[in-house]
C-alpha cells in the first residue's frame, strides 16, 4: 500500500484513494502511486470495478506546481512529461468500469485523471477546469485530447483556453459530469454505481470498455472489426453460455455471473 495513495477494498469494487493533503498535489511520488494503484486493481480478478475518490474536501487540485517549476524543458521533454501521460493512460486502459467521485476541486492534472474514468459523480458543489493556460502552458496529462473527445472541441476549447473553472451544474450540461448529488453524498453515490457494474459479466465488460474507447481512436470499418472480434470471443466464455441460458429459461436480467 502506497503513502500517498491508497487502494481499498470492499467486495468486489476497489477505491483508488488519493491521500495527499492537503490538494492532493499529484507529484512524480503521486504519479508512481497511482500508476501502481492502477496495475494491482487491473490484475485482481476479484476486483469488478473501481471508484477514484480524493477524500471529502478535494478530488485533486492539479500538478505539484512547486516541483513542476523547478524544472526545465530538458527533464519536461523527456521522463517528466512521459511518466505524467504514462500514469494517466494506464488509469484510463483500466479493464473494468471506472468511476471518479469528485468532491471540491478537480483542476488541471485533478480533471486529467477524472478523465480517464467511464463516469463522474460531482457533488453539488465542486469545480472542475483546466488551469494550465494561466500557468503559461497547457494541459500535459490528456486533457487536449480526452477532453474534446467527451464534450466536443469547441466547449474543450473554451475550457482550456480561458482557464476558468466550472461549477457542477455546468458540468452535467457539458457532458463532462454523469450525476450530481449533494456533496456529502458523492463517494457513496459513486460506489453504488460501481457495484451495478461489478455485478455484471467481467469479460464482457471489458471487451464492450475496450471496443468502445479503441473504436473512438479509427474508422467506423475498423471499429466494427474491433468489435466483431471481441463479439466473437465472449462466446468462448461461461459468463455468456450463463446469461444465454438464464435467459432461456427465466427471462432477461437474472443471470449470476463467474466472471469467467
Amino acid at each position: 500500500m502506497g503513502e500517498l495513495v491508497r487502494v481499498e477494498i470492499d467486495e468486489a469494487v476497489a477505491t483508488i484513494r488519493l491521500d495527499r493533503p492537503p490538494m492532493n498535489a499529484l507529484s512524480a511520488a503521486v504519479q508512481d502511486e497511482i500508476a501502481a494503484a492502477a496495475a494491482q486493481v487491473s490484475a485482481d480478478p476479484a476486483i469488478r470495478a473501481v471508484v477514484l475518490y480524493g477524500g471529502p474536501k478535494v478530488f485533486a487540485a492539479g500538478a505539484d506546481v512547486k516541483e513542476m517549476s523547478a524544472l526545465g524543458y530538458a527533464e519536461m521533454s523527456g521522463a517528466g512529461s512521459r511518466r505524467l501521460q504514462d500514469t494517466f493512460t494506464a488509469v484510463a486502459r483500466i479493464g473494468k468500469p471506472v468511476i471518479a467521485a469528485i468532491a471540491g476541486y478537480a483542476l488541471g492534472g485533478g480533471l486529467e485523471l477524472a478523465l480517464c474514468a467511464d463516469f463522474r459523480v460531482l457533488g453539488e458543489s465542486a469545480k472542475v477546469g483546466q488551469p494550465e493556460i494561466l500557468l503559461g502552458i497547457i494541459p500535459g496529462a490528456g486533457g487536449t485530447q480526452r477532453l474534446p473527445r467527451l464534450i466536443g472541441p469547441a466547449r474543450a476549447k473554451d475550457l482550456i483556453f480561458s482557464g476558468r473553472f466550472v461549477a457542477a451544474d455546468e458540468a452535467l450540461a457539458l457532458g463532462l459530469a454523469d450525476k450530481v448529488v449533494p456533496d456529502a453524498e458523492v463517494y457513496d453515490a459513486a460506489c453504488a454505481l460501481a457495484a451495478t457494474y461489478a455485478a455484471g459479466p467481467a469479460i464482457a465488460l471489458r471487451a464492450a470498455k475496450e471496443a468502445i474507447d479503441q473504436g473512438l481512436e479509427v474508422d467506423l470499418d475498423s471499429g466494427l472489426e474491433i468489435e466483431r472480434l471481441h463479439f466473437a470471443g465472449l462466446f468462448a466464455t461461461e459468463d455468456a453460455r450463463a446469461g444465454m441460458r438464464s435467459f432461456l429459461e427465466n427471462g432477461p436480467g437474472k443471470a449470476t455471473f463467474s466472471g469467467s
